[in-house]
């Protein structure tokens, strides 16, 4: 039966129908702004390596070997390292000076591990550069390598930050047109047998918490808007000894974050509620500031398109000590797992709602006796502590694929150090690209549209400085597609 005039249903319908009509332009704008950027931005990927350690408040030696650690075998774009308990947790140093002696050990065991020669060199690969097929200018790639050569003297001895001035790069860096590089082109063979070599982007002390981030030295003057916030949730709610470091950068056109944490510990029923509230405190009072208030540089965690979160989560398992023991001389990991409570908080989707984290094949990284392959017992001087995985690493956000979830056998300290490897996505500017597109005008696109079929497949006129001809046919189908919906 027809609608009778006046109804309360009419207006109704023609409200939904006018919003159908207000949105369609927009969504078309989007589109078009979505088409335009494919044109003028690639994706590369990068190889980033997170590691996290609880060292146990003792100072390396300084002939410590952590290649396992840092997964040496295939060099990373990036090093994200995060350490807890780099000095002992006491009042004393909760309320004093931080000592910073044992920062200056493990930054000198980390340079020394990431620039160590190599003795066959040629088989590694550099993630952040073009595949060898790209065109680029030989000139440039020296030139690439000069620059680096010249900013290292700066960037291993200064303060915290360990970037260039960031009064000259906040904008022009983010037009800048990324060159073309290539590893296994036949170039000088002293620049080809070099191995890639790692600077310090930025380290970062809160009383026993420390990261710090090394990055290859041609990928550094492609990183800007370097930011940290600190957050403390120790004792009464703010001392340090408890917290998070966060580190928020820009690497070409994406923005990325990384955060390293110390949680509460205990294995008392209950104490994951705390955990869980250390979380939802650092989520909610990390802050990056924006001082120059650069457009779309993002200020919290959940901003960022690609997020690493590492460190002592402290989460244990509710299983009894006998019970954890008998299950991990049986290698049954997939049995202590349904108990642990960091699983039980990704699979709820609350605190740590649509984070992910790798499979677990290895044993739980928490205690052992100092120097050795045990689990602490009755018999030590601490007392017993039930085994866990207390020393964890996640991700958050699309264009983030783990390449690998492991740990390292270093007895050091009475945590086993865990390494995580990813392979992401950057958004590239590619300037020359850009500059095409904004020679393309729309009615370009209609006198293509006038061809027919046959420009959705090919387009006709290859000239030179036919934009058209110089994009992928995928973006020329898709960019036609948009204009005819908008016809019609």
């Amino acid at each position: 039966m027809a609608t009778p005039p006046g109804s309360p249903r009419t207006p109704r319908m023609a409200d939904h129908e006018d919003g159908q009509t207000r949105t369609a332009p927009n969504r078309l704008r989007r589109q078009k702004s979505e088409i335009l950027r494919a044109q003028y931005i690639d994706v590369r990927e990068l190889r980033i390596c997170a590691g996290t350690w609880n060292v146990g408040s003792i100072c390396p030696p300084g002939d410590l070997d952590i290649q396992e650690w840092l997964d040496t075998d295939e060099p990373a774009d990036i090093y994200v390292l995060g350490f807890q308990e780099i000095i002992p947790l006491e009042v004393g140093y909760m309320i004093g000076t931080e000592d910073t002696r044992p920062v200056a050990a493990w930054e000198h065991i980390i340079h020394e591990t990431l620039n160590k020669k190599c003795p066959d060199e040629s088989k590694f690969k550099c993630h952040s550069d073009y595949p060898s097929s790209a065109r680029f200018k030989l000139s440039d790639y020296v030139l690439a390598m000069e620059n680096g050569l010249l900013s290292e003297s700066s960037n291993d001895s200064d303060g915290e930050l360990h970037l260039w001035d960031s009064a000259k790069s906040s904008i022009s860096a983010r037009y800048l047109q990324p060159l073309d590089l290539a590893c296994d082109v036949s170039i000088d063979n002293r620049v080809k047998s070099k191995r890639p070599q790692y600077v310090r982007l930025i380290s970062k002390q809160m009383v026993g918490v420390f990261l710090s981030v090394w990055v290859r030295r041609s990928l550094q003057k492609y990183i800007q808007n370097v930011r940290v916030s600190i957050v403390g949730v120790g004792t009464r709610g703010f001392i340090g000894n408890k917290g998070s470091i966060s580190v928020s950068m820009s690497i070409h056109e994406t923005h990325f974050c990384f955060v390293c944490c110390h949680l509460a510990a205990g294995e008392k029923n209950g104490d994951e509620l705390k955990r869980n509230g250390n979380v939802e405190e650092i989520q909610r009072r990390t802050v990056f500031d924006n001082p120059v208030h650069i457009v779309g540089v993002p200020q919290r965690i959940h901003g960022h398109e690609r997020i690493i979160w590492l460190g002592d989560l402290n989460y244990r398992l509710n299983f009894s000590y006998e019970r954890t023991h008998e299950l991990i001389s049986k290698q049954d990991w997939d049995g202590l797992l349904e108990k642990d409570q960091l699983k039980k908080e990704l699979g709820k989707g609350s605190t740590f709602d649509g984070w992910v984290e790798g499979v677990i094949s290895f044993p739980p990284t928490y205690k052992y006796e100092f120097n050795s392959e045990k689990y602490v017992s009755d018999a030590t001087k601490s007392g017993r502590r039930t085994p866990a995985w207390c020393d964890r690493i996640l991700s958050y956000g699309k264009g983030i694929r783990l390449l690998s979830y492991k740990r390292a056998e270093l007895t050091f300290s009475d945590h086993r150090p865990v390494t995580a490897v990813y392979m992401a996505d950057v958004e590239v500017f590619v300037h020359r690209k850009f500059e095409r597109a904004l020679t393309f005008t729309n009615t370009e696109v209609d006198d293509h549209l006038l061809l027919g079929k046959e420009a959705l497949l090919q387009p006709l006129n290859r000239e030179s400085g036919n934009f058209l001809a110089q994009v992928p046919s995928k973006v020329v189908s898709m960019q036609c597609q948009c204009q005819i919906s908008e016809s019609e």
